[in-house]
């Protein structure tokens, strides 16, 4: 982390010690990205971490379909962390290589099916107005249902969290790894 020192272990609080090792214990199995940053408030890192791991294991989206929305939001902050990290749960989910090529680029993809076409729309209209039209929240109503297009506004909503934490504390990839982004 260029702008905050790493915690040491040994010094948490008894408040930090609970969130990491809730996080360490949990799905995600260690404090990368945003969450060493958050230990030093853990009245937001334990019930954001929470959300965390509902929008990325609990939702009913499809996990390719969630990961797709990752790193759409990732691209939108120009978050380096959040898309280099992404971009391999991306390929792991199933989403095409040459998808998450067109979106490090910048580019609108080749979508597979309605799903993607009505998360991308969503997504790059909102980021674009701040707003969703009619026709793009209908789209997104038909292909993802009501409880699937709440659980994506979720995701998205968490990862500009997400984003934020990383570029304003400037947490950098591992030694060795090339900005993603351009």
């Amino acid at each position: 982390m260029a702008r905050l020192a790493p915690l040491n272990p040994e010094d948490l609080t008894p408040g930090q010690r609970a969130v990491a090792d809730a996080i360490i214990s949990g799905p995600r199995g260690g404090l990368r990205g945003p969450f060493e940053t958050w230990l030093r408030a853990p009245g937001l890192a334990g019930p954001a971490q929470k959300l965390g791991e509902y929008c990325r294991f609990g939702t009913s989206l499809p996990r390719d379909l969630s990961e797709f929305a990752i790193l759409l939001t990732a691209r939108h902050w120009k978050a380096q962390f959040e898309f280099w990290a992404h971009a391999r749960l991306a390929r792991e989910a199933g989403l095409p290589d040459d998808i998450i090529e067109a979106i490090r680029g910048g580019t609108q993809p080749a979508f597979r099916n309605e799903a993607q076409r009505a998360v991308h729309a969503l997504v790059t209209e909102y980021f674009a107005t701040n707003r969703a039209g009619q026709a793009t929240y209908d789209h997104a109503l038909a292909a993802l249902g009501e409880r699937g297009l709440v659980e994506l506004v979720g995701i998205v909503g968490y990862y500009c969290l997400v984003s934020m934490t990383l570029n304003v504390f400037e947490v950098g990839l591992p030694p060795g790894e090339p900005d993603p982004l351009p």
